[in-house]
């Protein structure tokens, strides 16, 4: 079956930075609703039409990925309002309770880049906002979407998701 939305693959990837550094390898097959928020807009049209066993590869630049790095989403908050265990690489999922600073957006995951003494950085970025792409994917099966999945939009599992640290979830 040809992938045409709406419809269900499953995929396998390698994704690399532009110059070759590993980022994220998918080697178990994950199931991703196209036609939905599952896939990035441009993974989910170079998909479109291969089949089982299909082999791609893909130059994603920031604009069709994650974006380009904004710098007003770097935010500086007082340490005060973190729990005494903040640390670089934790992440909070919206605006931190007791957050001072007018303008964070409250839907954005920000990723503790520093803490000091005094104030701790949060990043709104996407982990991999500025960064061209290189995607290696493999189409493993393609189905039918049932009649829930093309209500909902999706699988649960939205590609790239696990780029954010948190646990595997897909490509988003």
């Amino acid at each position: 079956m040809p992938i045409t939305a709406p419809c269900v693959v499953s995929l396998t990837w390698h994704l690399r930075s532009a110059q070759g550094e590993a980022i994220d390898e998918l080697t178990e097959p994950v199931e991703f609703f196209v036609g939905g928020e599952d896939l990035l807009p441009k993974v989910e049209e170079a998909l479109s039409g291969h089949e089982p066993g299909d082999e791609l590869s893909l130059h994603l630049e920031p604009e069709h990925a994650f974006g380009d790095y904004d710098s007003r989403l770097v935010f500086f908050e007082a340490r005060s309002i973190f729990p005494e265990a903040v640390e670089v690489g934790m992440q909070f999922e919206g605006v931190p309770d007791g957050a001072v600073t007018e303008g964070m957006p409250a839907d954005a995951l920000y990723t503790v880049t520093e803490v000091y003494p005094d104030h701790v950085v949060l990043d709104g970025n996407h982990p991999l906002a500025g960064i061209a792409l290189r995607l290696d994917v493999t189409v493993r099966d393609v189905r039918e979407a049932s009649d829930a999945e093309i209500e909902a939009g999706s699988v649960g599992q939205p590609a790239f998701s696990v780029l954010d640290s948190a646990p595997r979830t897909g490509l988003h």
